[in-house]
């Protein structure tokens, strides 16, 4: 039987991409004295690296090796992702950054029914703790079971580590949950771990590979405003056009006989 949901955080909890995080790296770069400029369109190639440390690695790599990297470059790409970090929680300080539609209204739902409540990501603490102080209030800290996120795991997505890591911690199996992920590395992180996945993406996003996937929506939907399902998998039966992902749709989902095979 279903016990828990499991959230990745940044585009699927909340839309932090383009107007968040990017804002919050161009923002550290001017303080940094640096010329880079990350793009909608360039960030949007660099998010196919997890972790923000391992994205600044990665484009001074790919995009920048005319770049005369400092000696411990492990300490300046830190210094960089450090000062990027405190930009971001301002940012979502000032309240630019709510949670995607639905996404309150699941969590409420999933704590009434009882469900274990869990966070899978690659953003930092700080970043979490921010965004639920400033969408849900600090209370809802402890709304979360466990929050696996930031360097907690060596193995960032599309490894499966951090979903093993709060999978361990919960003392839970993986066929008990099921994780919901915006993009392709975090659909292959929760597939890897043994845990179903719901996919919802977003523009950065809608275009990835989700073979795997339960289905692939739009959003999770509120009332009067259902989600659109883009993809659905071959071994279930039809979905409808339009849905609402609430508790009883994910038991139908995650519960053996609830929800019917398709027949061949």
């Amino acid at each position: 039987m279903l016990a828990a949901l499991i959230f990745d955080v940044d585009g699927t909890l909340a839309d932090t991409e383009r107007d968040g995080h990017r804002i919050a790296y161009n923002a550290a770069f001017a303080d940094q004295g640096l010329d880079w400029d990350w793009t909608p369109s360039l960030y949007g190639e660099l998010l196919a690296v997890t972790g923000g440390k391992e994205r600044i690695r990665h484009y001074l790599e790919q995009w920048r090796p005319d770049f005369r990297v400092p000696a411990d470059v492990d300490a300046f790409i830190a210094e960089v992702h450090g000062v990027k970090t405190h930009h971001y929680t301002q940012l979502l300080r000032a309240g630019g950054i709510p949670l995607r539609p639905g996404v309150r209204r699941l969590l409420e739902e999933a704590r009434t029914a009882g469900l274990r409540l869990a966070i899978a990501t690659t953003t930092t603490p700080a970043n979490i703790e921010v965004l639920i102080d400033t969408t849900l209030g600090r209370q809802a800290r402890d709304w979360f079971d466990v929050i696996g996120a930031g360097d907690i795991v060596a193995a960032k997505k599309p490894a499966p580590d951090i979903y093993e890591y709060v999978l361990r911690a919960m003392n839970l199996g993986a066929q008990s949950c099921i994780a919901f992920e915006d993009s392709g590395n975090g659909l292959r992180a929760a597939r890897g771990a043994g845990v179903e996945c719901l996919v919802t993406v977003n523009d950065y996003t809608r275009d990835q590979d989700f073979s795997g996937a339960l289905a692939v929506l739009d959003g999770f939907g509120e009332h009067g405003r259902p989600a659109r399902v883009l993809e659905e998998r071959d071994d279930v039966e039809p979905w409808p056009d339009d849905v609402i992902v609430d508790v009883a749709l994910l038991r139908t989902l995650i519960s053996p006989g609830q929800r019917a095979v398709r027949r061949s």
